[in-house]
């Protein structure tokens, strides 16, 4: 254990994160700012709601939704109205935007989350998802607040973070591999008492991801770069989805193909799969746990500055830049691999991460005939 430094930064204010709204983003953007943004939810709620209810479901299932395209889950028109409309009056359209997001997700989790099946509090979920949860919950008691980290989602850079603020490293540049269990305190080594103090009155964030990048970031680190991955999932994926492999005793499971990979997923229950392409919604479980902010990854430098600032660490804490080896998920590559999978199974994958597209305000993938042929 490194010592800790500036320890006047430590001394954390008791009531500093209580009672913060998700749309409470940054100063820059006016109140009102806000309340004029509000005028594009009802219809992006309305879709949201949709998308999350059983009759798309049908639809996807049914091919149904195949060739139309998914509406921008924000009023384009009325965002850019909006946006130009804040600058003049000195906002910074960025924060603004993101304000816009936030209160979007925050609307739709609290619609969607108030209905009578869904679960409203950790007590409520089977023990297994219960234990889910616990076990991606980071805590930091010194600056009152939780992390749920989600796999692929910059979850070693926040781990880095993390143990920066603990003063288990020295610093988030810090050139070793990241251990993601030592040096780090998981909810679920609390007692209930404790873990329902800290969900009441700590600071709760998390990150998201656009679900089929995830998705496809996943498959392509796992099963191209790791071996221990490769030998645990890719030997059984091949001998189970490639005709006349089942018994061929000299597999690698180093070539596993996307198409093979999501048939594996379409015959896993998602509740039992593995952390890495396990959807958001069941890691965090957001309508149990009433998160403070949700960043995106899509934004991932700005949304990760403001819970530093927000949680009030110090200055020399910042969030880790991308590693030169990083070999980003672009546009084009998803487009490649989900035009080029079988548009049935595509159909049959989305309903498992349907809450992740519309909860966290997502449209689903454009692959229509059209689309894909440029």
């Amino acid at each position: 254990m490194l010592p800790r430094r500036q320890q006047d930064y430590g001394k954390r204010r008791s009531d500093g994160v209580r009672g913060v709204s998700v749309t409470s983003f940054r100063s820059a953007a006016s109140p009102g700012s806000v309340r004029r943004g509000s005028a594009v939810l009802p219809s992006v709620l309305t879709f949201l709601v949709i998308v999350a209810s059983g009759g798309l479901l049908l639809m996807i299932e049914k091919g149904m939704l195949n060739g139309v395209e998914t509406p921008s889950p924000r009023g384009n028109a009325r965002r850019l109205e909006l946006i130009r409309e804040s600058r003049r009056n000195g906002a910074d359209g960025a924060d603004v935007d993101s304000q816009i997001l936030q209160e979007i997700r925050n609307r739709t989790i609290r619609t969607m989350c108030s209905q009578k099946n869904m679960p409203h509090s950790i007590w409520s979920l089977s023990p297994p998802q219960r234990k889910t949860v616990l076990q991606h919950i980071l805590v930091n008691d010194e600056y009152r607040f939780l992390y749920c980290y989600v796999p692929k989602v910059a979850c070693s850079n926040w781990k880095r973070v993390l143990k920066v603020l603990s003063g288990a490293l020295e610093s988030v540049d810090v050139n070793i591999k990241m251990d993601h269990r030592s040096d780090l305190l998981f909810l679920s080594s609390l007692k209930p008492e404790e873990i329902s103090y800290r969900l009441k009155h700590y600071f709760k964030f998390m990150f998201v991801r656009e679900p089929m990048e995830r998705l496809l970031s996943a498959y392509r680190n796992k099963f191209g770069e790791i071996e221990s991955y490769q030998k645990k999932y890719g030997v059984e994926i091949v001998r189970r989805y490639r005709k006349g492999r089942a018994k061929e005793a000299s597999l690698t499971g180093d070539d596993v193909t996307f198409g093979e990979f999501v048939r594996y997923l379409l015959d896993e229950d998602a509740e039992h799969m593995n952390e890495h392409w396990m959807p958001v919604y069941n890691l965090c479980q957001p309508c149990a746990v009433s998160y403070d902010f949700i960043g995106s990854y899509e934004h991932l430098e700005r949304d990760s500055d403001y819970v530093l600032q927000r949680i009030g660490a110090p200055p020399f804490v910042r969030f880790p830049e991308r590693q030169t080896w990083y070999k980003p998920v672009t546009t084009e590559t998803l487009h490649y691999y989900l035009c080029t999978l079988p548009q049935k199974l595509l159909r049959e994958l989305l309903p498992k991460y349907i809450l992740d597209f519309s909860l966290f305000a997502y449209p689903l993938p454009n692959t229509t005939v059209e689309h894909c042929r440029h």
